[in-house]
């Protein structure tokens, strides 16, 4: 097979949509990003997990999949309670795998599809299509005896592929439903897979829950699906991709900095005072010259652990009179 570059155009409206991401990266960066919050990050997770399922056709709620990430029980159906642990699963060791190798690809799909299909983290054998959120065909799938060629190839092209990571990204998730690799499976990896590239680019893109917007655009985005395999070319699948990630960035932006609003200076103060080594309440409140307890963890003490800037010693028995605490 001579090498393989999928078929697309370079135009002037996906470099104007680059140009606004990179403004809006900027616009992060200035809010300190997500690397102080963890809080907003285990949120962005849930809500990346949630959103592909849900594309998906998962039944459970985002309270829902909060609670099956937490490991508490919930009602529903077995096979979407699995599908939320496995994706939970597979999102952890996204900044482990390399989105240039297939072996991690396989690996991937083994972890989300585990017990879903008997064919987890297998090349598909048979023919199958992408269907649209009605469970309308959009696309008839290349024959599984090319798929893996297809596949090798699109792999290839992406590692040596010198545009720009935004499109590069979104080329592939394109060419990636089009080839459409395993039985079933293939949006949730796919999507997972888009995320992976771009952070491999930006770490930051591990925690924008592009997949949210996705959701909320799901007849869109089939749209462009089928669009770009009528013309041949993942034109309108780029834009679309672009645009979308222009949004997730623009509200996370936005999140960010109502987070940090929150931080006042009653926060600011404690922080000013809390130490690496741990400390007693009695302590803090000493140097904040603070006489009621009630005050001080309600205005100081808890805004500052819910935002993920102190911890607890002690973080499973919150009330124990032994709790001592720290600075993040």
């Amino acid at each position: 097979m001579d090498k393989y570059i999928p078929p697309y155009d370079l135009t002037d409206e996906m470099l104007d949509l680059v140009a606004q991401i990179m403004e809006t990266l900027g616009q992060l960066n200035g809010v300190n990003g997500l690397e102080k919050l963890p809080k907003l990050r285990r949120v962005s997770r849930i809500k990346s997990i949630h959103s592909s399922l849900a594309i998906e056709n998962n039944t459970l709620s985002i309270e829902q999949v909060t609670d099956v990430i937490d490991g508490k029980r919930v009602l529903g159906p077995q096979e979407d309670i699995l599908a939320v642990r496995n994706a939970n699963e597979a999102y952890k060791i996204l900044e482990e795998i390399d989105p240039y190798e297939i072996k991690d690809l396989l690996k991937v799909h083994g972890v989300m599809m585990q017990g879903l299909v008997a064919e987890a983290g297998q090349l598909r054998t048979g023919q199958v299509g992408v269907y649209n959120g009605d469970g309308e065909v959009i696309h008839i799938a290349p024959s599984s005896d090319i798929a893996p060629t297809l596949l090798t190839g699109l792999f290839n092209w992406v590692k040596t592929s010198k545009v720009n990571m935004l499109i590069k990204s979104s080329i592939f998730h394109y060419e990636f439903e089009f080839i459409h690799p395993f039985r079933d499976g293939n949006g949730r990896t796919g999507r997972l897979w888009q995320t992976a590239l771009l952070a491999s680019w930006k770490d930051i893109f591990a925690w924008i829950p592009i997949e949210s917007i996705i959701k909320d655009n799901q007849e869109e985005y089939y749209k462009a699906i089928m669009q770009s395999t009528s013309q041949g070319k993942s034109n309108a699948f780029i834009v679309f991709m672009l645009d979308i990630i222009n949004k997730a960035i623009k509200d996370i932006v936005k999140d960010t900095t109502n987070h940090f609003n929150h931080i006042n200076n009653y926060i600011a103060s404690l922080l000013k005072v809390v130490d690496s080594y741990p400390q007693s309440a009695k302590e803090l409140m000493a140097k904040l010259n603070l006489k009621s307890k009630d005050s001080f963890r309600k205005n100081y003490l808890y805004p500052a652990i819910d935002a993920g800037l102190v911890g607890m010693t002690e973080p499973d028995k919150p009330t124990s009179k032994n709790q001592r605490y720290f600075k993040i």
